[in-house]
C-alpha cells in the first residue's frame, strides 16, 4: 500500500483558495492578512495535517536551521547517550532538535562531522573533542555568534565554553576511600591515548591520594586499554606482579566492565573503585563502589550554556565542573588476606 502525500504548502493554499504566499504569512506572522483569512488557512492546516518543514524554511531564509549539532565519540557508550539526553531536555522547549553523529575519537571524522553540520546551519554546535583534534577553524564560526560548547573534554585552539566532570577529585576521593579501609598495593587501570584529558586528570587524582597518604606511586600498579578485552588482560598483568594489587580504581565505565570480568574468572578479592557508575552496579556482589559522573547535568549545563549564547550573553568563555559523587555499596571494601593485616 502506498502512504498517502504530506500535505503541502500548496494544498493548503487550494484549500482555501489563497495564493501560496498568503498562506506562508499567516503560518510566519510575517505579513498583513485579514482575520478571517487567517482563520480559514489555519482551519485548513488542521483538517490536512500540514506541517511546515523547519529545515526548507531556513535554507529559504539563509539563517540557521532549528537544530543543535552534537558530536560523541560513541553512541553506543551509555555515558554520551545520558550526556545527550540532558541536552535534549533543555533545548526541546526552546522549538530545538538535538541531532548526533559518532567521531570514534578520530580527529579527521570529528571535523568532518562539524563541517557537516556548520553546511547544516545549526544554531548551536557541542563537541566531545577528540585527542589530537584542532579546533582553531571554528574561530570564524564562533565569532559570527554560533555557540560551540566543548562537552567531557576541553577543546584545542579554540576559546570557548566547556562543561566538564569533576574528574581529578572525584578519582582522588575513590582512591582516599580504598586507603581508608587498608589498602597500600592499589593499581589503576585508564583508558587510551594516555593523553585524553580524563584520563590524565584522573591518574592525576589518583598518585595525589596516594601522595597525601604517604604511598609511594608504582608504575608497575599502572594498568591501560582501550576496550573491554584490554582492560581484562591489563588488569591480568597486575594480578600476576610478585606483589600484586589488592585494590583497584577503574578509569571509566568500560574499563570497570572488563576489569570485573576478569576479577569473575580470576576469583581474586580485590577491591574495587569504578570511577563512572556502571548498570546495575548496585546487583554485583559485593555492589559495586563508584565514583559517580552526573551526565544528565553535563547535558543540561551545556545545553543551558548554548541557549544563554543564543539569546545574546558574549561574556568571556566559562567552565562548568559538574561535581562527580562518591557512592559506597562495598566492593571498596574487599581485601586480601595480606591486607587485612594493615591497619583501617
Amino acid at each position: 500500500m502506498v502512504s498517502p502525500r504530506r500535505p503541502t504548502l500548496a494544498d493548503v493554499a487550494q484549500e482555501v483558495g489563497v495564493s501560496a504566499k498568503t498562506v506562508s504569512r499567516v503560518l510566519n506572522g510575517n505579513g498583513p492578512t485579514s482575520e478571517s483569512t487567517r482563520e480559514r488557512v489555519l482551519e485548513a492546516v488542521g483538517r490536512l495535517g500540514f506541517q511546515l518543514n523547519p529545515m526548507a524554511q531556513s535554507i529559504r531564509s539563509g539563517g540557521p536551521d532549528t537544530t543543535v549539532g552534537l558530536v560523541i565519540p560513541d553512541l553506543a557508550n551509555p555515558f554520551f547517550g545520558s550526556v545527550a539526553s540532558g541536552i535534549e531536555a533543555t533545548v526541546r522547549d526552546h522549538g530545538l532538535t538535538l541531532v548526533m553523529g559518532s567521531s570514534g575519537d578520530d580527529p579527521e571524522r570529528e571535523t568532518d562531522l562539524t563541517r557537516s553540520f556548520l553546511a547544516r546551519r545549526v544554531s548551536a554546535l557541542m563537541v566531545v573533542p577528540s585527542v589530537g583534534a584542532d579546533h582553531s577553524h571554528l574561530k570564524r564560526h564562533l565569532a559570527q555568534g554560533l555557540p560551540v560548547v566543548f562537552i567531557d573534554r576541553p577543546g584545542h585552539g579554540l576559546p570557548t565554553d566547556t562543561v566538564v566532570s569533576s574528574n581529578r577529585k572525584g578519582a582522588r576521593e575513590g582512591t582516599a576511600h580504598l586507603i581508608a579501609h587498608g589498602h597500600r598495593r592499589i593499581g589503576f587501570i585508564g583508558d587510551l591515548p594516555r593523553g585524553l584529558y580524563t584520563r590524565r586528570e584522573r591518574q592525576a587524582g589518583y598518585r595525589a591520594a596516594l601522595a597525601e597518604a604517604g604511598i609511594p606511586y608504582d608504575r608497575a600498579l599502572v594498568g591501560e586499554a582501550h576496550d573491554e578485552h584490554g582492560a581484562a588482560k591489563a588488569l591480568a598483568r597486575l594480578l600476576a606482579l610478585q606483589s600484586p594489587p589488592t585494590a583497584v580504581v577503574s578509569g571509566n565505565n568500560v574499563m570497570t566492565l572488563g576489569a570485573m570480568a576478569e576479577l569473575g574468572r580470576s576469583g581474586e578479592p580485590v577491591a574495587v573503585v569504578a570511577i563512572d557508575d556502571v548498570p546495575m552496579a548496585e546487583l554485583l556482589t559485593p555492589a559495586l563502589t563508584v565514583v559517580a559522573q552526573d551526565p544528565v547535568t553535563i547535558g543540561r549545563e551545556a545545553g543551558a550554556t548554548a541557549l544563554r549564547r543564543l539569546a545574546g550573553d558574549r561574556s568571556r568563555p566559562r567552565t562548568v565542573v559538574v561535581q562527580n559523587r562518591l557512592i559506597q555499596r562495598g566492593s571498596g571494601e574487599r581485601r586480601s588476606a595480606a591486607d587485612q593485616e594493615l591497619p583501617a
